[in-house]
């Protein structure tokens, strides 16, 4: 998680224009050398330095003009000049998308821009022609797609403990405990922490539960009120009701951390800081937990790694900010764009205010591949193979001849977690070499 602490950014008054330039300069040399591979005789050209007619390769970030986008100053105009839009969706008919670099920005248009499919944020290369009318034609977007990826490694050998008939280590996920809420069951709770910990069951089920390696609890594990911070002094009666949900969690957690590792990350609802990358929460606050080696208070995003497996996931902003603003089949599908994009936070910050002014780097650009993909707080629960699939169309004769297919054999395990509080539903993924072709869900 290296890459997602703050211990040395301090906010001085910077704007977001810095994050923006370093995604941009980022991505730039990764899809000029894209450009140059698929595409070799177009040139790659700014868009201040387009001609009518003549085509080229220009690469920009995205900037997605939205009809129903809300805006902070529509709460201080006189008149309202949009329509009404949903909580859930802000997207219109007459949206479209505005390529821009450090020279101009351009419109796109032609048959290959789906306004719908992007957001604001990314950073792509378009191949097509620009226009009398000043807009630019798009024949093909070409996407930065999945990033490095180390091999996935061989599991052989005995298993760790003589004890286990089978060699399988499994990774427990749970989102969305939301304990304190009238949605929070105890009982299912408590039967997570029983089965997690080998109380549970049958002998079968105890040699499943055995094999159970580590728990990542990924966000809003309390469910906190705060209005009853007004700013003023609260009773003792509110304070009670304040710090009860903290320690049931810290009960929860330290009877899990005495038979495995805990990593908890924070969510949109817990006690942390509102702008991504989140911090850990404070130790201060599970001092029953904390007392374990076993626990870790990570950020949000979190990453790390166990047996050469690497593991990335969110507490699930990230796709829920993508869904009000833009249309996919499901959540599955928006995390699969974020790894082809190459960024799991891209409308962070135009959309996803909650976004730290970064001057020297974008902590959300994916530099390596993970094997697992994780988002916390959906609906329902949901997995799907990634592949690493380059395809460039021949979409013109003079370059192309053929459809050309750049396998480049990277896999990616992408898995919604469900709330636990709505489905009582926990995730399970095997560490092993089946991580790709078996998949276990409880």
């Amino acid at each position: 998680d290296e890459d997602f602490e703050r211990r040395d950014q301090r906010y001085k008054g910077q704007q977001y224009s810095h994050l923006y330039y370093c995604r941009l300069h980022k991505f730039r040399e990764v899809l000029g050398s894209i450009v140059q591979s698929s595409l070799p005789r177009v040139p790659v050209s700014p868009i201040l330095g387009l001609k009518d007619g003549k085509r080229c390769v220009v690469i920009g970030t995205v900037y997605k003009q939205m009809k129903l986008k809300p805006s902070i100053l529509d709460e201080y105009a006189k008149e309202r000049t949009k329509p009404l839009a949903t909580a859930s969706s802000f997207m219109h008919s007459e949206d479209y998308l505005v390529l821009e670099d450090a020279s101009g920005r351009v419109k796109l248009v032609g048959s290959m821009i789906v306004p719908s499919n992007y957001v604001t944020g990314i950073v792509i290369a378009a191949w097509g022609q620009g226009g009398k009318d000043g807009d630019f034609f798009v024949r093909q977007i070409i996407e930065p797609g999945l990033p490095p990826q180390s091999p996935l490694p061989s599991i052989t050998g005995k298993p760790a403990c003589p004890y286990l008939k089978f060699r399988d280590k499994y990774v427990a996920l749970v989102s969305g405990l939301r304990i304190g809420s009238d949605h929070c069951n105890p009982l299912q709770i408590q039967l997570l922490v029983d089965h997690l910990t080998g109380h549970l069951g049958d002998e079968q089920e105890q040699m499943l539960s055995a094999q159970v390696v580590r728990l990542i609890v990924a966000g809003n594990s309390l469910d906190v009120q705060y209005n009853l911070l007004a700013g003023q002094a609260i009773s003792a009666k509110d304070q009670a009701r304040l710090t009860e949900p903290v320690k049931e969690l810290d009960i929860v957690l330290a009877q899990v951390t005495a038979a495995m590792p805990v990593d908890i990350m924070p969510g949109a609802n817990d006690p942390a800081n509102f702008t991504l990358p989140q911090q850990p929460l404070h130790k201060c606050l599970f001092p029953g937990a904390s007392a374990y080696s076993t626990f870790l208070s990570a950020t949000n995003p979190h990453r790390f790694e166990l047996d050469g497996i690497e593991f990335l996931g969110t507490s699930g902003q990230n796709v829920d900010d993508l869904e009000k603003y833009s249309e996919a089949k499901d959540v599955i599908e928006l995390m699969e764009r974020t790894l082809r994009w190459r960024h799991i936070a891209p409308s962070a910050p135009d959309t996803l205010a909650g976004c730290f002014p970064y001057t020297d780097k974008d902590p959300f650009v994916l530099d390596t591949c993970p094997h697992v993909y994780f988002c916390g707080n959906q609906k329902s629960f949901m997995t799907r193979l990634v592949t690493g699939m380059y395809i460039c169309l021949a979409l013109h004769r003079l370059f192309l001849t053929a459809d050309c297919f750049l396998v480049e054999g990277k896999l990616v395990r992408a898995i919604s977690i469900p709330r636990f509080c709505d489905s009582g539903t926990a995730v399970m993924v095997t560490c092993s070499d089946r991580l790709f072709v078996g998949f276990q869900h409880r």
